[in-house]
């Protein structure tokens, strides 16, 4: 055995060597991880706030604050990028690849305005992929710190739209985009428009109580992360929150999360029978509720929104159908181009670039139909299929996760998936939430780990964990 002069082995004075060595790069690592959480969590704040501040903070910035978020995607990807962070998965090698080639084939074939087709592939080249960065760097303990803050963030949202709902559109707490005095709201039924909450438009406050939803059931069913008061207060303001959005959709998503909720427990004595004492205090509570006059005023109005769009679009399981294949036909009316009209033609601010006017939409106003139109039957089916690839492989995962008491990942896909295969992520609201949650349901899937144990071989396992092919 070697010996130095003060009686000191050499083989462990090699491997102290070598543990100074390799902690430096623990360290960069939980930094690296550190900050990009901090920069997710002020992605999922801007797009709760960002309506606010293009309607009362800053109306005069309305336009560029439109994509208040895409700086702070790309410098996510550019710390991943600069700390070997990237996820590494064919999805995101694919989706980049797609993008290049439709913005090139825009410029040269399609609209021909750099600016339009670098507004529509920014879509796929600089927040798809946060989807998997998400789910790389966060974990299940962020993902249940993000539904606690939801929550907190759901009382004020209800009573905001309370008063948004009861308010005229020329009142202050309605204004719409860059302090339109006109008003933020769309049209419902009875006279009351649909109110906006912070958001831009009436989809993002739909979405945030559609997401309010899936932690309110899983907070149900596993009550000792979180206050009661609070799970009970956050429930209320999903109540209030149905009618008074005055949301088919909402309606829907919010019994779809709870179909989601009883299949992910049907197994498990302890949790239907937790499920059927919430769900019970919850039809209580609700019935009382009905008889308070305003939200007695938002149901029948919820409901005549309902008759309305039944006798003009047939009963909703045709609405839901018509929705989710809307306009796909649209861009083979005519002459299709092999490459479409270009990449960001179909969005409302392309229209505004290209034509003037976003009143109306140029290609489709589904998602599958914009996809085909702007990039042409093979890339724009391509895409498609990357994304309903991707949820369907979310689903599998999130489904085996089931077996090991995580409900988490199963609940976040009953919103995610349509979000993801579906969502109209030519609106920047959509787009917003349909990353986050589905880089929600991919992190939710992942145990949080020690840095200085996260070696190459744990790399790989959370590359495999997000998806990876």
């Amino acid at each position: 055995m070697n010996h130095t002069n003060d009686g000191i082995d050499i083989s462990d004075e090699l491997l102290l060597d070598e543990h100074k060595r390799s902690r430096p790069n623990a360290v960069n690592k939980e930094y690296t991880h550190a900050l990009l959480k901090k920069g997710i969590w002020v992605y999922f704040v801007l797009l709760i706030f960002e309506g606010a501040l293009r309607k009362w903070v800053f109306p005069s910035l309305a336009t560029p604050l439109l994509v208040v978020r895409d700086p702070v995607a790309m410098w996510l990807l550019y710390i991943a990028w600069r700390d070997n962070e990237l996820p590494n998965n064919r999805y995101f090698y694919l989706i980049i690849i797609i993008a290049v080639i439709a913005m090139f084939t825009a410029i040269s074939v399609g609209h021909g305005s750099i600016v339009v087709a670098v507004y529509g592939a920014r879509i796929l080249m600089f927040h798809f992929p946060l989807i998997f960065l998400i789910g790389k760097i966060f974990n299940h303990e962020d993902v249940v710190k993000i539904g606690k803050v939801v929550l907190w963030m759901s009382i004020p949202m209800a009573m905001l739209i309370v008063l948004q709902f009861y308010s005229p559109q020329s009142a202050y707490v309605n204004r719409g985009i860059g302090a339109d005095s006109q008003g933020g709201g769309f049209s419902g039924a009875l006279g009351y428009y649909r109110p906006p909450g912070t958001f831009s438009f009436t989809t993002g406050n739909a979405q945030f109580f559609g997401l309010v939803g899936v932690y309110v059931f899983y907070f149900w069913l596993t009550p000792h992360n979180i206050t009661r008061l609070l799970l009970i207060a956050s429930t209320i303001s999903l109540i209030v929150a149905i009618p008074i959005s005055i949301s088919r959709g909402l309606f829907v998503q919010t019994v779809l999360t709870g179909f989601f909720a009883l299949l992910s427990i049907s197994g498990n004595a302890k949790y239907l029978g937790k499920f059927t004492i919430a769900g019970i205090g919850l039809l209580i509570f609700a019935a009382l509720l009905s008889n308070v006059d305003f939200f007695q005023r938002a149901i029948e109005v919820l409901t005549s929104r309902f008759q309305s769009a039944s006798d003009s679009e047939g009963s909703i399981q045709n609405s839901v159908i018509s929705r989710i294949f809307a306009g796909i036909n649209e861009p083979f009316e005519g002459k299709l181009p092999f490459f479409g009209y270009g990449i960001g033609m179909g969005t409302n601010a392309g229209a505004q670039l290209l034509v003037g006017r976003s009143d109306e939409f140029l290609i489709a106003e589904g998602e599958w139909g914009r996809l085909i139109g702007e990039m042409g039957a093979i890339l724009g089916l391509l895409t498609i299929g990357i994304r309903i690839h991707l949820c369907l492989k979310m689903a599998y995962e999130a489904f085996k996760r089931i077996r090991i008491n995580n409900l988490l990942p199963w609940m976040m896909l009953s919103v995610s998936f349509q979000a993801v295969a579906q969502g109209q992520w030519a609106q920047p609201t959509a787009l917003g939430f349909g990353v986050l949650m589905g880089g929600l349901t991919i992190a939710a899937m992942r145990k949080p780990a020690p840095m200085e144990d996260l070696d190459e071989d744990d790399t790989e396992l959370a590359e495999q964990v997000t998806m990876h092919n």
